[in-house]
């Protein structure tokens, strides 16, 4: 579906403030950079402190009141709320402010559906919103059944394109059912795939960060690839997976995951698992930081919350700091480094730093491998060439029994050498 370039929405941001100042200014910067990705144009921004929401408005009433009069003297033809609404609140919030109020969940849904380009991330996309919008469907048929595939609508009206939304529920709920058996089926084909990457016993890594950290930029230097980058939040929806030739005639396979952001919705995570399943299935991890981001601490913390999630918190990761072109400050580059359990600094637009990444690489892939030792018969030479290809072979002796060989074997590569292993090996 065509998306036009122009700005289409003049927005009222109302963000709810914590306690902790320095935690509310990130709030408020990471929704406005939401909605210069969704191409929304803010126009006023109302800073609400609340500890507890109202179960009509989620805001108390006059502030309620206050919207209203924001949207009136702005202008604006759309409110985007900074936390999920419940369906009730929505409703409730749109009858007072007289325009469509949009939270957080459904401004991610609405850059999201800009950014799918495969199959599987459009299907994705499809099922989210779908699943979001159908306890919203009661007491707004009309407007509902008008969402479609086209752009002319604005933010978060970018909807699953012919399929038009009724207020018949049924009809939703078996749409939903048809996505997740379309799904299913695509993550079969996806098993598939990692099975035959499995069998090629080359390392596998995930680039994971925060959005716009630089993963795509830093693909493309590993990899000498030319993966689009942008400077908008999700740029990367669907995963990019690249072979990365190493030192010694060694390689790995890396991907590029969907960048994460702070309090991103438990729902959208479930939603998105296949996409985040390279995350989940990668031998090692490599974190990307933007090191010259004022937010960069809590951003690695966002990053570490969402690993945790989805299980793969206590994978060996390699922490990358990246942007160091654009910190004068090298000491604290320094102390980053010095603070940071295997980690470094480098600029992944420039390259420079990009060989203390690659020892990293090394370092790690080396802490995979395992040694062994081993006679393999004379008739299986196959494995021989295997190791030689895929392993590290550090001694060969042809005997009389077989050929001795002593070398480090990826975790993928032991099951067909184990019935040749020597017995004090094995014990090791």
């Amino acid at each position: 579906m065509a998306i036009s370039n122009e700005i289409m929405n003049r927005a009222v941001l109302v963000v709810i403030d914590p306690d902790d100042r320095h935690e509310a200014d990130a709030n408020a910067e990471e929704l406005e950079l939401l909605c210069d990705s969704a191409r929304v144009q803010v126009v006023d921004e109302m800073r609400v402190h609340r500890t507890e929401p109202h179960p009509k408005f989620y805001l108390g009433r006059g502030q309620a009141d206050e919207v209203f009069l924001r949207v009136q003297e702005s202008g604006a033809d759309v409110v985007v709320f900074g936390e999920d609404l419940s369906p009730s609140q929505q409703r409730s919030l749109e009858d007072i402010a007289s325009v469509r109020v949009v939270d957080r969940s459904q401004l991610i849904l609405d850059i999201f559906a800009q950014r799918a380009r495969s199959s599987e991330g459009k299907l994705q996309v499809e099922l989210a919103q779908l699943q979001y919008l159908l306890p919203r469907l009661s007491g707004r048929g009309t407007e509902m059944s008008r969402l479609g595939g086209t752009s002319a609508g604005g933010v978060a009206t970018r909807g699953p394109g012919e399929t038009k939304l009724e207020t018949d529920r049924r009809r939703v709920r078996k749409r939903i059912s048809v996505l997740k058996d379309e799904l299913e089926e695509v993550a079969k084909h996806r098993a598939v795939q990692n099975k035959a990457r499995r069998q090629l016993m080359i390392p596998s890594a995930a680039l994971v960060g925060y959005t716009s950290a630089g993963k795509s930029t830093l693909l493309n230097l590993l990899a000498g690839s030319e993966v689009e980058t942008h400077a908008k939040l999700f740029a990367t929806l669907d995963p990019t997976t690249r072979r990365v030739e190493l030192d010694e005639g060694h390689a790995i396979i890396l991907s590029d995951t969907v960048g994460f952001i702070r309090k991103l919705p438990h729902h959208l995570i479930a939603a998105f698992r296949a996409t985040l399943e390279e995350v989940i299935e990668a031998d090692f991890l490599i974190h990307v930081v933007d090191a010259c981001h004022h937010f960069s601490n809590e951003q690695r913390a966002s990053v570490i919350q969402v690993l945790d999630e989805l299980g793969a918190r206590n994978k060996p990761t390699i922490t990358v700091f990246n942007k160091s072109d654009l910190i004068g400050n090298q000491y604290e580059l320094r102390r980053l480094v010095a603070e940071t359990p295997n980690s470094c600094y480098m600029s992944a637009l420039t390259g420079e730093g990009k060989e203390y990444l690659v020892r990293l690489i090394n370092q790690t892939v080396a802490k995979l491998m395992r040694r062994v030792e081993a006679m393999l018969p004379y008739e299986r030479g196959d494995l021989l060439a295997l190791l030689h290809e895929r392993g590290r072979v550090f001694a060969v002796d042809y005997r009389s029994e077989g050929v001795y060989v002593e070398a480090e074997l990826s975790p993928d590569l032991e099951p067909r050498i184990a019935p040749y292993e020597l017995a004090a090996t094995a014990q090791n």
